[in-house]
Order: C-alpha cells, then structure tokens, then sequence
C-alpha cells in the first residue's frame, strides 16, 4: 500500500488544505507529521509570542487526527534528515506539502526538492496560504506591481477558488513521535502568557470560530468601527490566518455569500477583503523583493541618519513614552500579543518618526511580541510607515499621536483601559496630560514624572526633526 508524507507547516488545518487532499486522492495512508526546525528560519524562527500560539495550534491539529483514527507525528532537527528518515520509517516514496514564500522558506524547498530527488524521493508542493499565487497577478507590461491599489484591482477580476473540503483519510499506523512539551514551545520563569487562553483559542476549531463571530456581528459595520481601538470591531482573524488555520480562500468564500444574501454591507465587507488584499500584496512583494524583512525597498533610505538612543527605545517598548495612544497600545501589545491595527500604525510611525528609530527595532520587537507576526506583512507595513516601502505613507505624513488619539478614542476608553494611571483626567486632557492645568492634575491624583511619565519627545520638535531627516536623502512619492 503506498504512503505518503504530508508535512505540514504554516497550514494548520484540515479544511481547503490541497496538499492533504491531493495526498488522500495518490496515495493509500497517510503519516502527517510538523518538523521543528528553527535553524532553517535562522533570524525568523518564531517570535515568543507566535512559538506560543503554534504549541497550541499543533495541540488542536493532534487532536483533530486523533479523532480521525489517525497521529501527528512530531519531529525536530534538520528537515532534509528527518523527513528521509520518515520515508525510510513508514515507506514513503513521496512528500507532499503547501508552499511557503518567506525566502529562507523558498530556499528550503529548492533545496530540499533537489535533495530528496537524489534519494530517489520526491517533493510535491500545493498553493493554500494565499488568493492567487506569486507571479499570477503582474501588470500588463509583466512585472510585479508596487503599488497596492492596481494590484488589488487586478486581483479582483481574477476569480477566487472555492475551499475544497476534508478529504477521507487513511492514515499508516503510528511512528514513533517527539512530545511537544519537550521542545519548550511555551514560556515558562515567567509565564507571562498564562491568561493568553482566555483571550485566544488557537487551532482550526477556534478560527472558525472566530470567523463566524466576526461574520455575525463586526463584519456589518467593519468599514465604520475598524478605527476604533475601544470597539470590537476587527475580526482578530491575523494569527489564525499566520498559522493556516484558516484558508484566505475559506474566509473569501464566506465572505461572498454573505455579501450575495445580504446579511453584511457591501462596502465593509469589500473593506474587509481589501484586508486580505494587503497581505496578498506583502507576500507578492516579499517573493519579488525578498531583501524587504531586512533592507530599505527605496535604496535611497540606505542612507537615512537614524538614531539609535536605547533608553527611547526601551520607554516605547514599555509604553512609557508620555503619549497615552502610544502607551496604551504598546502595553496592549505585551498583555495580549495583539494590537488594534490603527494603534499599530500610530506606535509605529511614534518609533519611526518621533524617534527616528530604524524601522528594523520596531520589525523584530513586533516579530517577538506579536502573536500574528508574519514576515510578508510585518515587513511591508513596518516599510510602510517609515516611508521606505512599496507604495509607502508620504514621508511628510507624521502621525500626530494626540490628535489620532482624540480622532480614535475620543471618549478615551481605549486608553483608560490601558493607562490606567491617567484614568481620572477629562477627556479634554486625557490625550495630552501634560497641557492638564496643577488643580485637574492633583483631583486626578496625578503627578507627572513620577505616576506617568512626561513626554520623551515634543511633537512638534519632533515632526521638525523628522522632515529635516528626510530632507537629507532624496525622497521620491
């Protein structure tokens, strides 16, 4: 009876998964099996956060085999090796998988194509992380776009597949397996992350979850509310998708037929998709530019006189700027693993701009503490906000972090949920507690510098300080 391998990696999941379908369909039994393999990822092995997240997804994909008679074989050590060591194991004679695109990813599977192939073994790998595969959606002239909007029209007019469900599965009988608790995926002295299931529910049964929670109730006022950190209105989809749990093609499906019988508006649910759309582009970019992770997309910005002043640095990572948006989605950031994407934005371009700090320190911060930290997206949005990206935010565009606060959170929720030291002041100061009069600081028995800091930076300094830096290089729009 032939066998064959199914390794799985960034496609936790069982639903619209090709590589397991077409496995089912060639071969008799299947051995699944998830390799731990950091040095292959070397830099961009995962983050604290997102090594927590997959011990938990790994857990729910074990138990869902489980229940279908079959085992998830764990392994860890160098790819290449283990997986001929299986195919010796079990019989196999063929490897089938879904691709991956970060570049040290894409490396791996050349090589490990050509490495199998000399053993007289094979690697087959299927599309299932994205909408449409690199290379499918180019401009007329045949070269990757740039600039998102024309790549997303473009996307547009291609049809999206319909997921394909669970295939029948017949599995071989047990190989002998690494336990997961041994490979110290969880952190531990101390376990900063022992509320995270509370919050989270990582694994296909929770994606999908989450995915009818966000369908039934945010999705309908998405384009309005998805600005408002205090409001429950974006669809916490991000690590699930990171992890494969949950196919683009499944959410795009759910999404269409919720906009055919009319149960969500048109338009924020087009917004949404747009969403899936950036990511889309980010993964475009990173197969077309794989430097992006690590190097300036604009060359130019090679040459940006960045500071690099530790004590900011570490008063950001804290959220202990002085500016109560940025605290408050920083401190966000650390309980949870997760941040409000307009925070994001804000956090990022404070970092960047205010204290013009390389976009990098913000990149490998969010790498560690993020649970949906993805190399394509976390790149390109980082890039993004710095101004040196593909279809970058203007240089000039400096997010002034009281006003957005103001704009965002007037009623200031978001902040007094997460600051909670400034908690007593009117709004009318919440945003800027420094500019808050002796007598309305002392009634909200506040003392600045000493219960919450004061500003590390002026703004307006700062903003000066920024376009003058930008002004040493030559920016094109």
């Amino acid at each position: 009876m032939s066998t064959i391998i199914v390794w799985f990696r960034q496609d936790l999941r069982l639903l619209d998964n090709p590589a397991l379908v077409a496995a089912a369909r060639d071969g008799q039994r299947i051995v699944a099996t998830y390799i731990h393999d950091d040095a292959a990822a070397g830099d961009w092995a995962p983050g604290s956060a997102c090594r927590w997240w997959l011990h938990r997804s790994l857990q729910s994909l074990q138990t869902q085999i489980q229940e279908l008679g079959g085992a998830l074989t764990f392994r860890r050590g160098d790819t290449a090796s283990v997986l001929k060591q299986l195919c010796q194991e079990c019989g196999a004679q063929s490897v089938y998988c879904s691709r991956r695109y970060e570049p040290w990813a894409a490396a791996q599977e050349s090589a490990l194509y050509a490495e199998l192939k000399n053993s007289t073994l094979s690697l087959k790998r299927y599309p299932g992380t994205l909408l449409h595969e690199p290379g499918s959606v180019l401009t007329q002239g045949g070269d990757p776009f740039k600039v998102f909007s024309p790549f997303w029209r473009a996307c547009l007019r291609n049809p999206v597949s319909e997921p394909i469900a669970v295939p029948k599965l017949s599995f071989h009988k047990p190989l002998e397996s690494d336990a997961l608790e041994d490979w110290d995926l969880l952190p531990t002295n101390p376990n900063w992350a022992s509320h995270w299931t509370d919050l989270w529910s990582p694994g296909e049964a929770g994606a999908a979850q989450q995915l009818d929670v966000f369908l039934s109730g945010a999705a309908a006022q998405y384009a309005s509310n998805r600005d408002l950190p205090a409001v429950s209105g974006t669809s916490k989809l991000s690590p699930h998708i990171h992890f494969g749990e949950l196919s683009p093609r499944t959410i795009w499906s759910y999404c269409e037929r919720q906009t055919a019988i009319g149960e969500s508006d048109n338009t924020s649910l087009a917004k949404f998709q747009a969403e899936l759309g950036w990511r889309e582009f980010s993964y475009h970019l990173l197969h077309f530019f794989p430097h992006i992770p690590e190097t300036s997309f604009k060359a130019n910005f090679n040459d940006f006189p960045w500071l690099h002043d530790e004590a900011r640095i570490e008063a950001w990572q804290k959220g202990q700027t002085g500016y109560p948006i940025v605290d408050a989605g920083m401190r966000e950031l650390w309980h949870t693993g997760h941040m409000h994407n307009r925070v994001r934005m804000v956090a990022a371009s404070f970092l960047c701009k205010h204290l013009l700090t390389h976009w990098r320190v913000g990149e490998d911060w969010f790498w560690d503490t993020l649970v949906d930290a993805d190399l394509a997206s976390n790149g390109c949005s980082w890039q993004w906000v710095a101004g040196s990206g593909a279809d970058a935010a203007p240089y000039f565009r400096i997010f002034n972090p009281v006003t957005q606060g103001e704009k965002f959170d007037k009623q200031g929720e978001y902040v007094r949920s997460w600051v909670p030291e400034i908690a007593g002041l009117p709004d009318k100061y919440l945003h800027k507690p420094w500019e808050a009069p002796a007598p309305v600081l002392e009634e909200a028995n506040i003392v600045l510098g000493e219960h919450y800091p004061e500003p590390i930076v002026d703004h307006k300094q700062a903003r000066q300080g920024a376009l003058d830096a930008y002004g040493t290089i030559r920016v094109s729009q």
